[in-house]
């Protein structure tokens, strides 16, 4: 035997050469990693919207939340009796104020006509609550606090964005024509009032305020119509209020008496009372001298 031979290991066996991947398969393996990712990401996506749609948002406590509880407050206190604990209204008491709007609260509440002091076939307007009195601070507070609890219970009309003076329109003449078409027939032609049916009546314009006036005129209390934005525009109820507080309080008098301020109808009977006093005189002196 040859020593050569002797000497190599009959066990050992050439080396095998490595595999080489096939094209089809590195293709193959690259998707399955996408189709990893995707279903990660769509996963990752999924987990992130149900979070935000079942977790609880923060409660943060804002200033309308706070005017809200205050004016909840005050209805608990002066108005849930009549009105019900939902403003749901209670049966021989007191109505609705579902849908009224901070402008009826404003109007009723300021003039003192609620809180309602007996049942009576049209309220009084009387001074109002020191909480409530439109002339303070904390009055004017409160009351736009209730008004906005009471708008958000079915809205209704809202109080325009100015007040006071600025609720005073410039032209005079066309609110007094507008006055005399449309209010005249139940204030009078100066605002003195009237009676009307049921034991009801107009009331006095003296002391109304420009903010009285216009929400009056929005909301149309007890017996007097709703004027909206269609039947008279917000400049038009500027000039009756400049109108209304022209004409009131002997300032339309020249003549130094006002009789009564009710216009035509006592100019009237006054002058034909006069005549004919005078006419009797006259006539009595003239037949004695015959």
């Amino acid at each position: 035997m040859d020593s050569t031979d002797s000497r190599s290991p009959r066990w050992r066996q050439p080396k095998r050469q490595p595999k080489r991947r096939s094209k089809q398969q590195s293709d193959g393996k690259l998707r399955r990693r996408l189709r990893s990712g995707l279903a990660l990401a769509i996963g990752l996506l999924a987990t992130g919207g149900l979070y935000t749609m079942l977790v609880p948002q923060p409660q943060v406590v804002t200033a309308q939340d706070t005017v809200l509880a205050e004016g909840r407050r005050l209805y608990n206190n002066s108005c849930i009796s009549c009105h019900g604990e939902n403003l749901q209204g209670v049966q021989d008491r007191g109505p609705s104020l579902i849908g009224v709007g901070e402008a009826a609260v404003y109007f009723q509440v300021s003039t003192g006509r609620m809180p309602l002091a007996r049942q009576e076939a049209q309220a009084v307007r009387k001074p109002p609550p020191p909480e409530f009195d439109p002339d303070t601070v904390r009055g004017e507070r409160n009351l736009l606090a209730l008004g906005a609890y009471v708008q958000a219970h079915g809205g209704g009309p809202e109080l325009p964005q100015r007040s006071g003076t600025e609720l005073v329109g410039q032209d005079t003449a066309r609110g007094g024509l507008l006055f005399r078409l449309n209010c005249a027939s139940c204030h009078n032609f100066t605002g003195r009032g009237g009676a009307l049916t049921s034991g009801k009546y107009a009331p006095i314009l003296r002391t109304a305020t420009p903010d009285q006036l216009y929400a009056a005129m929005l909301t149309g209390p007890q017996a007097m119509p709703a004027f909206g934005d269609r039947q008279l525009t917000p400049k038009e109820k500027e000039d009756i209020i400049a109108y209304v507080l022209e004409v009131r309080g002997q300032r339309n008098t020249p003549g130094g008496f006002n009789i009564g301020e009710l216009g035509p109808t006592t100019e009237g009977v006054v002058a034909w009372l006069l005549g004919v006093v005078a006419l009797v005189g006259i006539t009595a002196w003239l037949g004695a001298r015959a």
